[in-house]
């Protein structure tokens, strides 16, 4: 036991958090796209989970413009659209320099604008609640629910490391 100045012992420290004054933000992302799963993690722990929708052809790396697949792999969130075609976006960093040279050696255009995206505007609560549970239907980016991406836009920040794995 370890004791401060004076004799004092320290008191344990309360885990973080989470609040609407002072939310836990993320310090990384992982999506497991066999699980159709999205976690935000705080030093390696899961705090929220959320259910997603992939690219229309989600096995396999996405390769190149057009292929209708998830990108795998680590990148960034590196910068938010609030005012894109869904409800809100997160982009992801995708293509990094790997999947460039890899592309190129191809002779392909590697794509590119992944992003992390509510439903599109004017859809239904049902036809939402449909393609969140039953579908994949991007071009390559990671769909969730509208409610998901309001809370995924407060947890993580720009700069937060996300990794795609199968």
């Amino acid at each position: 036991m370890s004791f401060l100045p004076g004799g004092a012992v320290p008191q344990a420290q309360p885990v973080a958090r989470s609040t609407r004054a002072n939310p836990l933000l993320a310090d990384a992302v992982l999506v497991k796209k066999g699980q159709r799963r999205l976690y935000l993690l705080h030093h390696g722990k899961p705090f929220r989970t959320y259910r997603v929708s992939l690219g229309i052809d989600p096995v396999g790396h996405k390769e190149r413009r057009g292929d209708n697949r998830t990108p795998e792999g680590h990148y960034l969130i590196d910068w938010r659209n609030p005012n894109s075609r869904f409800h809100r976006s997160l982009h992801i960093s995708y293509p990094n320099e790997q999947d460039r040279l890899y592309a190129a050696r191809q002779g392909w255009d590697p794509g590119g604008m992944i992003m992390i995206h509510g439903q599109p505007h004017g859809r239904g609560p049902g036809a939402v609640r449909d393609l969140i549970a039953y579908k994949d239907w991007t071009e390559g980016c990671i769909a969730v629910s509208n409610l998901a991406i309001d809370e995924i836009w407060r947890f993580v920040p720009n700069g937060t490391p996300i990794e795609i794995r199968p």
